[in-house]
């Protein structure tokens, strides 16, 4: 579910600006992004992201921590595995939107607000 509307963009404070920056970090290595939209379709060990997205588990290991970090992963102790997710369904939207538009730009298509002059 998308708070989108909830809230006005026209001005973000500095703090707000930063985490925001650091969020979208996550989007700037395809590695992080694979590992997202594999987490999109449901929660998995480090061993299942690793033979799914094609990398060493080492990498997805460093790679999760970075996605913890920025709290768009959690990670929750299955036996003698923990098993990582999507912090919650806004990291699904942030990674659709991005998809969408980086689709949208690939092929030149453009879907602008209609302007509202005063």
């Amino acid at each position: 579910m998308s708070h989108v509307h909830d809230r006005d963009l026209t001005y973000l404070d500095g703090e707000t600006a930063r985490v925001v920056a650091e969020t979208m970090q996550a989007l700037s290595t395809p590695s992080r992004v694979r590992i997202l939209s594999r987490l999109g379709a449901g929660a998995c060990s480090v061993g299942e992201l690793a033979r799914e997205v094609e990398m060493e588990q080492s990498a997805v290991s460093q790679q999760l921590r970075v996605l913890r970090h920025l709290g768009l992963v959690v990670g929750e102790r299955q036996g003698k595995s923990i098993v990582y997710a999507l912090h919650d369904d806004h990291v699904g939207v942030l990674l659709a939107e991005a998809v969408a538009h980086a689709e949208h730009v690939r092929l030149g298509l453009i879907s602008r607000p209609r302007l509202v002059l005063a």
